[in-house]
């Protein structure tokens, strides 16, 4: 991608600018501001791995050269892939692509937060990873045939030394071919950080369903609460780039000295 394509060129003059006639096309049900185009632009380049995760971009003024537009087009389409947790500005060394490494990402699909506020580390304990055929819901959700291969994770976390959420992971098998019991359990960083670097599967985002439900077996048992003790149940739907679903997650946990923060905007 070595420049932009002829409706993207056309919204902007030889100078960079958006040409005189652009504001006439915010009519047109096809119209796209610049700066949205010019993010869409650099999305493709990060989906196709062009800049890797951890990996810094190039500046906004080579950006600006690149695709022929101005330094402050290019600034406000980096403002909003910064905003959307695809980028991360850093003062004094550049814009560098966003990584489920970086601490301050791997708890932001994990909201369980201490009734203090803090952030706790927390310890996973694998129970079970197996290949299987897609049941009917998750094959649904995850946009597959009934009949396709899907990966089943199991696992609970512990904070602070007690067992606090049961969590049953759905993955297609075609995306995570190969990922087995002995794999994850000798990867021992964020479970995220393993699906990006190992598996080229970024998560960008995340839709959740919350309700309160009484304890279960055999999810009683694997917590370590009495039959029909409250749990707080999520349901997420996890996708990466192009809006594809690649991630089903069922989560139970114990919220006794916790709470599950949502932030809104």
């Amino acid at each position: 991608m070595r420049g932009m394509n002829a409706n993207q060129a056309s919204a902007a003059n030889q100078n960079g600018q958006p040409e005189d006639g652009a504001a006439a096309q915010a009519t047109s049900p096809t119209f796209s501001p610049l700066y949205r185009q010019i993010k869409a632009l650099i999305t493709q380049s990060l989906e196709s791995g062009e800049w890797k995760p951890g990996e810094i971009i190039p500046s906004e003024v080579e950006l600006a050269v690149r695709y022929k537009v101005s330094q402050g087009t290019v600034r406000k389409a980096i403002d909003e892939l910064a905003a959307d947790n695809l980028l991360v500005r850093r003062q004094g060394k550049g814009t560098f692509v966003a990584t489920h490494n970086e601490e301050r990402a791997q708890f932001r699909f994990l909201r369980l937060l201490a009734d203090d506020g803090a952030e706790h580390a927390h310890v996973s304990r694998l129970l079970e990873c197996r290949r299987l055929r897609a049941p009917a819901e998750i094959a649904r959700q995850l946009e597959l045939k009934p009949s396709d291969p899907v990966v089943q994770i199991r696992r609970l976390l512990e904070f602070d030394g007690a067992t606090t959420v049961f969590d049953e992971i759905w993955l297609p098998g075609g995306v995570f071919r190969g990922l087995t019991f002995e794999r994850l359990s000798e990867y021992k960083g964020p479970l995220y950080a393993m699906f990006e670097a190992e598996f080229g599967t970024r998560m960008i985002r995340a839709s959740e369903k919350i309700r309160a439900v009484a304890a279960e077996a055999p999810v009683s048992g694997l917590l370590g609460v009495p039959a029909g003790f409250p749990l707080l149940s999520v349901e997420r739907v996890s996708y990466t780039y192009g809006d594809r679903a690649v991630e089903v997650r069922r989560g139970w946990y114990v919220t006794t000295g916790y709470y599950y923060q949502n932030d809104l905007s």
